[in-house]
């Protein structure tokens, strides 16, 4: 495999199939693997690393619908994209239902497979967010386990808080708006709301508003008709069309455009909208969580997002707070880490030593969650010992922008270029300092980067350029 390509594997039984799309999608840049069946691409799953799967409904041995299961029991962040031929429309619809992440119809328009190959691997990198639901252990030894409350770990203050504001609106119609920085689990929570609720049997479909090109929003939220644009092959029902009797979670719902923001005004007023270049009326019941890591009140006085809309969608505002606010449970979040890379891995480490512990405590913890799950994978890859020590984590651990010394010259050294010079000076250094730290944090993905110093991937670049970072 090569490692700077995005892997995608391709399950069908039809030869030719398998080569067209493996030819098309091996021009676009992709490195691609294929596999005859579903038991065969279960396989490959279990020993490579895999970005995106695109499967086939009807297989031998075992079907499209059954890997998209597997698939997502495996790996709930890796998108499963399902083909489907006229006959098998409305099963591939039921698959969206199940978790699929959208689906392709024979004969294949280029341009379309294109489209939603690309999209679904933007989504990938950019919800791939937050911890597992999986049971974590509780101390600091990793074979002491305990199954948390909604799947979230951890037993500060600040989690009590959540889980009894989760319990109390769970099982309620209302809309909820979950707000935090990138990597506190905001995802984590829409899933908790939705299982706990009198919707757990129905579809829990999720939208992250930020991979969607913003001329192909609307079509993604209410679904188009055959002809309405060039591409609509056939017609589609749009993701609220597929929550109905559930619940929908739009992340990142400040990137929606102020076009289409009237549309999701008028869908939570009165439960209805047309498809695009449709007539019909289509009348949906949906339980709307959204979440945005924005200051949605400042967006509203720039103009970018409706105040209408903010009211609508904050009846229950939930505010995670950063882990830096919640340190209590780095111990409870670091055990979890172990047991899930151990298994992952393949690995025996056991705990991890109190120096370590302190250290991982002490960390400001810019990218949260996230962040702190990236450094234990690394550091049980790479662990030596039984147990993971100071020396198995980054350097960057221990200190933080907001606790280290301001790092310059003694005032008197000031006389030559004086106070403006200096200042202009340190701030250079402290940029270059914070930005490739998120470099290094999000494997040097600009994209990823920006959002985590909150600033747009342009100006992230413009900085990088002036401070010969580009390589970074």
């Amino acid at each position: 495999m090569l490692p700077n390509k995005q892997q995608i594997l391709v399950v069908d039984d039809e030869v030719n199939l398998r080569r067209i799309l493996s030819a098309q999608l091996g021009r676009d840049g992709y490195e691609v693997h294929t596999a005859a069946d579903g038991q065969e691409a279960l396989d490959f799953l279990g020993d490579h690393h895999v970005d995106l799967v695109v499967t086939d409904l009807r297989m031998p041995k075992l079907d499209g619908m059954q890997l998209l299961r597997a698939s997502l029991r495996d790996d709930p962040a890796r998108p499963v994209v399902i083909i489907t031929a006229h006959g098998t429309v409305d099963t591939a619809v039921e698959a969206l239902k199940l978790g699929a992440f959208d689906y392709i119809s024979k004969p294949f328009d280029q341009a379309d497979v294109r489209r939603i190959v690309s999209k679904a691997l933007r989504t990938r990198d950019l919800a791939r967010e937050d911890i597992s639901p999986s049971p974590p252990p509780s101390s600091r030894t990793a074979g002491e386990a305990a199954r948390p409350r909604f799947g979230i770990i951890g037993h500060s203050e600040a989690f009590l808080e959540l889980s009894a504001l989760i319990d109390r609106v769970a099982d309620t119609p209302t809309t909820v708006l979950i707000s935090g920085e990138s990597g506190t689990g905001k995802e984590l929570v829409a899933r908790a709301l939705h299982e706990h609720s009198g919707r757990s049997d129905q579809p829990f479909i999720k939208v992250n508003c930020a991979a969607i090109p913003r001329e192909l929003i609307e079509s993604e939220f209410f679904g188009h008709e055959k002809g309405a644009f060039t591409g609509a092959v056939g017609a589609k029902p749009g993701r609220f069309e597929l929550a109905h009797g559930g619940t929908l979670f739009l992340d990142e719902i400040g990137e929606v455009p102020p076009e289409i923001q009237v549309k999701l005004l008028r869908v939570l007023q009165e439960s209805e909208f047309e498809r695009v270049g449709g007539v019909k009326t289509i009348g949906v019941d949906v339980r709307l969580v959204a979440a945005t890591n924005r200051d949605l009140k400042r967006e509203i006085e720039q103009g970018t997002f409706r105040e209408d809309l903010f009211y609508r969608l904050n009846v229950v505002p939930i505010e995670l707070p950063p882990l830096r606010q919640r340190r209590a449970d780095v111990p409870d979040l670091v055990a979890h880490f172990i047991t899930k890379f151990n298994a992952r891995l393949n690995k025996s480490v056991a705990g991890i030593t109190d120096p370590a512990m302190d250290a991982l405590s002490a960390h400001y913890w810019p990218g949260n969650i996230r962040e702190l799950e990236n450094i234990i994978e690394r550091a049980v890859l790479f662990a030596d010992g039984t147990e993971l020590d100071v020396g198995d984590l980054p350097d960057e651990i221990g200190g933080s922008p907001a606790d280290e010394p301001l790092e310059g010259p003694d005032i008197h050294a000031l006389e030559g270029d004086g106070l403006k010079a200096q200042v202009k000076a340190a701030t250079h250094h402290l940029e270059r300092k914070l930005i490739a730290r998120a470099l290094e944090q999000t494997g040097g993905n600009v994209t990823h980067a920006a959002r985590l110093l909150k600033i747009s991937r342009k100006g992230l670049q413009l900085k990088m350029k002036e401070l010969n970072l580009r390589d970074a």
